[in-house]
């Protein structure tokens, strides 16, 4: 029976995230284990969860040797080093969307609560007293909101808001166009722009260098007098001092926040603000969410340990689930390209040029090119390189990476990946399509045109093009009860070296290998496994 691999989940995470991952794998619970007890034990994990506590740092890493993913049970990922972690071939996913709705329903909440006074007025009434007038509030209907950042978050609250009758500005140079007139965005160019324009605005950015404090004094000084902003993504993106002065100088009219600069915030001066609503970092905080992160972190350490693609993989090129499926079957056509350059030439590579034509140069190829530099590399170093290192050890090894997207190719392939492979002194490219199942397919190798599947077992034999060789060659086979599934040749010219390739039903060891090399006419034999 095979082992289980191990996870330790050192922070908590929901009971049906439990129960997933039991389903499948070897489950420690030690929630709430101190960090120097983790760094003990961590060399016995093959997958580690957590949440914002433990610090997955270069200490740790160095004693995880047999770490293959680090699953984060939330969105933030400032507990984790993840460049040490892609040195070491160690994915990191995280929960981006588990979060999301309840997040952007927590945005509409403080919002509303915030433009209709409902903490004061909830506060007022249970202190016994009775007093609409001093909670007179706004509509959002015709009102212009301004969302910075129109991310998974940001863009659930444009959606949001527009049912309620409002003009969506918002600002992101990190987005497509094409994703503002999805949500019903009016793109604007500068930030300064959307402060002068909004009635409200809303931040849905990460905490980083460049958004740290990216709303403050200078941005308050041009926003429209009695402006009404909302906080729910990271604390400091408004800053505290600035929001502070604004509204105590009539600015700005109300604020709901529900992050803050310093986390815990006890005694902090802007709850003492009048018109504003605040929440301690709640927002991803509902049942379902917390369900969904758990289930989610589950399934991506168990996809993660089978060796699969996970979706927003933190230090992999980011893919929804839907582009994922979508480029499956060419992650995997690329990466059995790879594997064959090292099994027919062991010269060391220089460069690589990847080159895609057809409708998959319409698709983000990044993780094609991945694909195939992974393909490239097993051969030669083993389980050690995967998706997550394969671009790194690349370039420490100088291998310059290349990638070109041709709108058509000169072969009436609809689809066509073609690498080319340079070394000191020799050259090998390699092209492959998907057939109308989208099942791989090799379609040339070293000049020659081929047809191959590929499997696990394969023959790549060049031999002179000449009557009175595939007969006796096929005949070896047969002695050591070796089984041809498929065949095919390919040639250059009558007369000139042609390529064999033969898919064969067992492994052919070098006793065999051997036997066929010396068949008049054939002049190499290499053992290609997929």
């Amino acid at each position: 029976m095979t082992e289980k691999m191990k996870v330790v989940v050192a922070e908590r995470i929901s009971d049906a995230g439990v129960e997933a991952l039991r389903k499948v794998l070897d489950v420690d619970l030690r929630f709430g284990i101190k960090q120097d007890e983790l760094l003990e034990i961590i060399e016995d994990y093959d997958a580690l969860i957590v949440r914002s506590v433990i610090k997955v740092n270069e200490q740790l890493l160095s004693r995880a040797k047999k770490l293959k993913v680090v699953g984060r049970a939330g969105n933030g990922i400032d507990n984790i080093e993840v460049p040490a972690a892609t040195r070491r071939g160690v994915l990191v996913v995280n929960t981006p969307e588990s979060n999301t709705i309840s997040a952007a329903e927590h945005t509409i909440g403080l919002l509303l609560s915030s433009i209709r006074n409902i903490p004061a007025a909830t506060i007022q009434l249970k202190s016994g007293r009775w007093d609409r007038t001093l909670f007179k509030g706004v509509e959002l209907y015709g009102k212009t909101v301004g969302i910075v950042g129109l991310g998974r978050i940001g863009s659930m609250v444009a959606t949001r808001l527009a049912s309620f009758g409002m003009k969506v500005l918002a600002y992101d140079p990190y987005i497509t166009d094409e994703r503002f007139r999805r949500f019903g965005a009016e793109k604007v160019a500068e930030l300064s722009e959307l402060v002068r324009r909004s009635d409200f605005i809303t931040v849905h950015t990460p905490r980083t260098e460049e958004t740290m404090g990216m709303i403050g004094e200078e941005q308050f000084k041009i926003a429209k007098r009695g402006v009404r902003v909302v906080n729910c993504a990271r604390g400091g993106i408004i800053n505290e001092a600035a929001l502070i002065k604004a509204m105590e100088e009539g600015i700005v009219a109300s604020a709901g926040l529900d992050v803050f600069e310093k986390e815990p915030s006890p005694g902090n001066p802007i709850f003492q603000l009048d018109k504003i609503a605040v929440t301690p970092h709640c927002g991803a905080d509902t049942v379902e969410a917390q369900d969904r992160v758990g289930i989610t972190i589950a399934n991506q350490v168990i996809a993660a340990l089978r060796g699969e693609l996970v979706p927003n993989a933190v230090n992999l090129p980011t893919l929804q689930e839907e582009e994922l499926v979508s480029l499956r079957p060419y992650l995997c056509l690329a990466e059995k390209m790879g594997k064959v350059y090292f099994q027919l030439d062991r010269n060391p590579v220089d460069r690589v040029e990847v080159t895609y034509s057809g409708r998959v140069a319409d698709k983000d190829t990044e993780m094609i090119t991945i694909s195939f530099l992974k393909g490239l590399l097993e051969p030669i170093i083993g389980e050690k390189v995967n998706y997550v290192n394969a671009a790194m050890i690349t370039e420490t090894r100088g291998v310059k990476v290349a990638s070109l997207k041709e709108e058509m190719n000169n072969r009436g392939y609809v689809n066509l990946i073609t690498a080319r492979v340079y070394a000191t002194n020799t050259f090998m490219e390699i092209s492959g399509t998907l057939t109308a199942n989208r099942e791989p397919r090799i379609v040339s190798v070293k000049g020659y045109d081929t047809d191959i599947t590929p499997t696990e077992n394969m023959l790549f034999v060049e031999n002179v093009d000449r009557p009175g060789v595939i007969g006796p060659f096929a005949c070896v086979l047969g002695e050591y009860q070796i089984n041809i599934a498929m065949m095919g040749v390919g040639r250059r010219g009558r007369g000139e070296i042609a390529l064999m390739t033969l898919n064969v039903d067992s492994e052919v060891d070098e006793e065999v290998v051997q036997r066929l090399r010396e068949i008049d006419g054939i002049t190499s034999v290499k053992v290609v496994k997929f």
